[in-house]
């Protein structure tokens, strides 16, 4: 697996958002030592800076996210982009969808 500098610092991030580092790792699979790595310097695989920006900068819950939600998000984008385009106002405009 591919390593490369952190394109985020995790540890600020956690901070930022006021989660303990169970709770932060625990959401993207990583266990709270692994976690502890890499906030102390070690550098993070691919997948899981990739796993940090989903799960803590972009909202995704991974728990309710499947592979036929991103399939069918990406074809409405490509054939109803004016149907796409107004999802992702109302979205926008109230915050995330409802759990």
């Amino acid at each position: 697996m591919r390593s490369v500098s952190k394109p985020i610092d995790p540890r600020r991030l956690r901070e930022r958002l006021g989660m303990n580092q169970r709770e932060f790792w625990m959401a993207v699979g990583v266990t709270q030592s692994g976690g502890s790595r890499y906030e102390t310097g070690r550098d993070m695989p691919l997948p899981v800076c990739e796993l940090l920006r989903l799960v803590h900068v972009e909202g995704i819950d991974l728990e309710r996210a499947r592979g036929d939600d991103f399939r069918i998000a990406s074809r409405l984008r490509l054939t109803k982009p004016a149907v796409y385009q107004q999802l992702k106002r109302e979205v926008a405009k109230n915050g995330r969808l409802p759990r």
